[in-house]
Formats: C-alpha cells, structure tokens, sequence
C-alpha cells in the first residue's frame, strides 16, 4: 500500500512538471514570436560619392545641400532614378546611382519617434567622418564668409557668371572632372557635373552648359 502511494505521488509529481515544462516554452515561444513582430525592416543607403540633395527632382536649382561620400541616409521612396531619402532633417531626392542600399531591422516605434533615431544615428555617423559645422549651421557658415545674401543663393545651389571656384564648390560641391588648360597667363577650366558643364578662366566662372551623352 505505501509503495502504491508513493508510486502515485512520484507520478503526479512527473506530470505537474512536464506541464511547467510544456508551460515555460509556451511563453518562452510567445516572447520569441512577440519579438519578432516588433521587428521591421528599415531601408538605408550609403553613399559612394558626394551628392547633392534635390528639393525636387530634375531641378538644378533646388539643391538643398551636399551630402559627402560614405554618408548614411533612410531611405523614404525610390524610382528608376532617384531616392527619396531623409538625411539630418532635411527631405529630398539623390541619384539612385550614387548610393547603395541594404535592409537592416529596427525595432518598431512609433513614427515620429522612429525617425528622431535615424536622425540621431545619422548625425552621429557624420560627426565621426569629419569635423565641420552641423547642417544647420551651415547657412551661419555661408554667411560669415560671403554674407546674408550670397549665403542664400549658395544654400539653393545657385550659379552665376562671375562666381569664383570656391563659391561654386559650396554651392555644388566637388566636380566629378576637372579639365585645365594653361595658355600663357590664363588658366582654363572645364569641371564636368552629371549634366552640366562649366568653364572657368583665372578661376571666375565665365560659362556654362548641358553635358552632350
């Protein structure tokens, strides 16, 4: 009789433990589950040259900013040519071409405070590249060197004749090539953009057109 007893209570004991068991792995596979749909998937690009951010597409003189090589933006939209892409607050088109893109998860937030992180991550990685001025003391930059006016037309990515090459270089950035000429005591200069041409002598800026493909 007392072996029977006891014999039951061993059993009893064996099957409570296996529900525990079956229990805990319910909830360690419901955290696994839960964990994985609050995981999603966020789209970045990286960079391979510099490039201008456009306010809008196809529109030379929307240039918001330069965005320098190995810089990292989120990814918004995208079409055959462009990225819609948000880089330290600022919103606007680059060159699909100029960038390499990859999927990375994030762990899911609400929208607004989603994009705070990207921002936060992208100000970092840019920080760590190079030492200047934050974007948005950028047009500060522009205005104590050539003053409040000329400072706007540079952050719009404006040209005009007469302009010398360092102006040129804040408004667009670095020239993908840069053919020069010596003929006595003149200095020519051909920078080629993606479909812009302009020419330079002695450095002032004295024309410009349309690349021929």
């Amino acid at each position: 009789m007392k072996k029977f007893i006891l014999l039951s209570l061993i059993l009893t004991g064996l099957i409570i433990s296996g529900k525990a068991q079956a229990g805990k792995e319910q909830v360690l596979q419901g955290l696994e589950n839960n964990n994985q749909s609050d995981q999603q998937l966020v789209t970045i690009a990286t960079l391979k040259s510099a490039s201008r951010l456009f306010g809008e597409k196809d529109d030379l003189t929307s240039v918001i900013l330069i965005i320098p090589a190995d810089s990292m933006v989120t990814v918004l939209g995208s079409d055959s040519t462009y990225l819609d892409v948000m880089f330290q607050g600022n919103e606007g088109f680059i060159y699909r071409k100029d960038a390499v893109i990859k999927h990375v998860a994030a762990q899911a937030a609400p929208p607004q405070q989603q994009v705070q992180d990207n921002q936060v991550q992208e100000n970092q990685v840019q920080g760590n590249q190079q030492e200047q001025t934050p974007q948005e003391s950028r047009f500060t930059y522009l205005e104590n060197k050539y003053g409040a006016s000329m400072a706007s037309k540079l952050m719009a990515g404006k040209i005009w004749k007469g302009m010398n090459t360092e102006m040129v270089n804040d408004s667009w950035g670095t020239a993908q090539k840069i053919n020069r000429v010596i003929s006595g005591n003149i200095v020519k200069e051909e920078w080629i953009y993606r479909n812009t041409w302009l020419y330079f002598e002695n450095d002032v800026l004295v024309d410009w057109g349309p690349v021929k493909r």
